[in-house]
Formats: C-alpha cells, sequence, structure tokens
C-alpha cells in the first residue's frame, strides 16, 4: 500500500517536528540527569546520529526493492526509516560513545523509558496518515481497522502504539523511583528487558504487517528484530555477570 505523495509530505513534516521537538527535550533530561560528568553528553549524540544510520541501512535492507520500484522511490528512500534499525544502531552508538569517553555507569534505564515513547509519538504520525500498514484481514475481526486505501486491514499502528505505552507505564515508577531498583535485579537492565520485549512483539507483529519478505517468509524487520533479542539477550547476560562479580567483591 501506498500513500498519495501529498500525504506523504505531510507524514514527514510530521515526523520531523516530532522528532526534533523529542530531540530537544531527550537532551535537556539527559543533561540534568548526567550534568555532573560533562563529557557525558557525548552518549545522547551518539546514541541519535547510531539511530539514524541504523533506521536508514535496515530500512534499505528491508524495503530497497519495493522502494526503488515505485515513482515517488527517490522521495520514499530518502525519508524512510524503521524503528528496529534505530534500536539497533542506537545500541551501538551508545556504546561506542560511552568507551571513547571512559563512562562505566548504566544509562539504559533512562533510555528504557524514553525511547518507547518517542516510537509511540512515531506512531502517531502513522495513525494520521495511514502509513506501516497491517495485512488485509477479515472484516468480522474485532479490532479491524480501516485503512487509508480503505480496505479492511489488521491494527498494526495502534497496537504498536498501545505495547510501547504498557511497557512505560510499567517501568515508569521503577525509573522514578531510583531505591525501587537499588536492590533488585532489574537495575541497569531495562533497557535490555525493552530491546528483548520489543523483538519479540515486532518478530511475532511482523506477519500481519505489510511488509515485504527478504528470506523465505521472513522480513527484513523479523531479522533486525531477532537481532534485538539476541542484542538484548546477550549484554543483560553480560551486564548481570559483572554485577555478580562486584557484589561478590
Amino acid at each position: 500500500m501506498r500513500l498519495d505523495l501529498d500525504g506523504q509530505l505531510q507524514a514527514g513534516w510530521l515526523y520531523l517536528l516530532v522528532t526534533y521537538a523529542g530531540l530537544i527535550l531527550g537532551g535537556w533530561v539527559w543533561t540534568r540527569r548526567f550534568r555532573s560528568r560533562p563529557g557525558s553528553f557525548s552518549i545522547f549524540i551518539g546514541a541519535i546520529l547510531g539511530a539514524y544510520a541504523g533506521a536508514k541501512i535496515l530500512f534499505l535492507l528491508a524495503e530497497g526493492e519495493r522502494v526503488f520500484s515505485d515513482p515517488n522511490g527517490l522521495y520514499l528512500a530518502l525519508s524512510g526509516k524503521t524503528i528496529v534499525g534505530a534500536l539497533l544502531g542506537g545500541y551501538a552508538g551508545v556504546e561506542w560513545a560511552k568507551r571513547l569517553i571512559g563512562h562505566k555507569e548504566p544509562t539504559g534505564d533512562w533510555f528504557a523509558v524514553g525511547v518507547p515513547l518517542a516510537i509511540a509519538a512515531g506512531r502517531l504520525g502513522c495513525l494520521r496518515y495511514g502509513c506501516c500498514p497491517g495485512r488485509l484481514c477479515d472484516p468480522d475481526f474485532p479490532l479491524a481497522m480501516i485503512g487509508a486505501d480503505g480496505l479492511v486491514r489488521w491494527p498494526a499502528v495502534p497496537l504498536e502504539l498501545s505495547f510501547n505505552l504498557l511497557f512505560v507505564v510499567m517501568i515508569l515508577p521503577l525509573v522514578l523511583r531510583p531505591k525501587n531498583l537499588a536492590g533488585s535485579p532489574l537495575r541497569g537492565q531495562l533497557f535490555h528487558l525493552y530491546l528483548v520485549s520489543y523483538g519479540v512483539f515486532r518478530f511475532w507483529h511482523e506477519f500481519h504487517r505489510d511488509s515485504p519478505p527478504i528470506v523465505g517468509s521472513l522480513s527484513g524487520y523479523q531479522i533486525g528484530a531477532m537481532l534485538l533479542i539476541v542484542l538484548g539477550s546477550v549484554r543483560g547476560w553480560q551486564r548481570w555477570r559483572v554485577r555478580v562479580r562486584e557484589m561478590g567483591n
């Protein structure tokens, strides 16, 4: 399914406004959180640069054939991006920046709130302009919705929006009250938990989204989702081992 070009332009402007508003707010919160360590602001920059790079690379790998066969392919290639790639790239950017400045304190618990909120805000744009649709489904399905093309579709955007908001609601009390995390195995692990949770959700959800397969019946986004699950699990296990070692000393 394709939006008309006017709709794409409107959606693009909305994403741009939401993105810059999120960057300003995120930078302000990050500066206040780590104001005693001025150099740590580079972690925030690393996250942004990595996320943009990852979002673009995975989008082109997953959608390249369909994008460049479209009459508006150049615009789609320049404006297209994917959340899955942004998560992978953003994580890499954070780790690179932390090593660059020698920052060893976990930062993921704050990203675990800001990232799903940013994704939810972006999905509001999808909901408004009809992009990122679900597959055609039975009109009798209780949650079915009418897509921008007038056809009955799986409610892909509302479900992803709900998933991200629900995750924030569940972890926000822990982040707002750090003492609740002090003795918890979840301390420093909330973003890893999000990566695994979103990866599982997105892998399943892709079977109901209108995404082109690239390996068998799997879309590029499902391959990226599997990488999220592996990344979150491995890094979470490594963080847990370090913490156990520290507690033992």
